[in-house]
């Protein structure tokens, strides 16, 4: 969900239930009434940012993906440095007139262009299976800091919680991002023990 619909979803809830009430209470004003419909809701945000960029198991999966992302650059540099010598080989074998006929020289051509095919191809599965691992990754952060947040309203009761990223201005007594984010360590600490 983007900032922009969280906002008008916010908002069109504010609406709602100013409404609610005015139509409610007919002798309060629409503005009053949709004032005292949002004072009785109970508040909090996340900075979601703030939050991942501290978050511990966060930080393992981006440092993760780093050493995998190295590790992917690494091999195909490798291999792409043994076919370029081998490229070179080639081409100096051809200028010096070492191959017995056209056809063997052709063949070793089209030998190396196989091979360079490969490791395209190669680099190319890399990516995608890095999106693929990025994206489920993501998906699991968001999911555990989902239910995380279902579990600890619970005990805290919030009408809503939303991300400070759809927000203009927030009283920061509103920021629930540091206990959001002890609870989440803490989890995440106690499961690898």
């Amino acid at each position: 969900m983007t900032s922009k619909s969280v906002s008008t979803a916010v908002l069109s809830a504010v609406m709602i239930l100013g409404f609610t009430q005015c139509v409610q209470q007919t002798n309060v004003p629409q503005q009053q009434a949709t004032a005292v419909a949002v004072s009785g809701l109970k508040l909090a945000y996340v900075d979601v940012d703030s939050l991942l960029a501290n978050y511990l198991f966060y930080q393992d999966l981006v440092e993760e993906m780093t050493r995998k992302e190295e590790n992917y650059r690494l091999a195909l540099t490798e291999e792409y440095n043994k076919l370029q010598k081998e490229i070179n080989d080639f081409q100096k074998k051809v200028e010096n007139n070492v191959y017995s006929s056209a056809e063997r020289a052709e063949s070793e051509r089209s030998r190396l262009l196989k091979k360079q095919q490969a490791i395209e191809e190669k680099s190319r599965q890399y990516s995608l299976e890095f999106d693929n691992e990025g994206a489920a990754n993501s998906e699991k952060i968001s999911e555990i800091v989902d239910n995380y947040i279902k579990e600890y309203n619970k005990t805290h009761g919030y009408d809503m919680i939303i991300s400070k990223a759809s927000l203009l201005f927030a009283n920061e007594a509103l920021n629930i991002t540091a206990e959001i984010l002890d609870g989440l360590n803490a989890d995440y600490k106690s499961e690898n023990k």
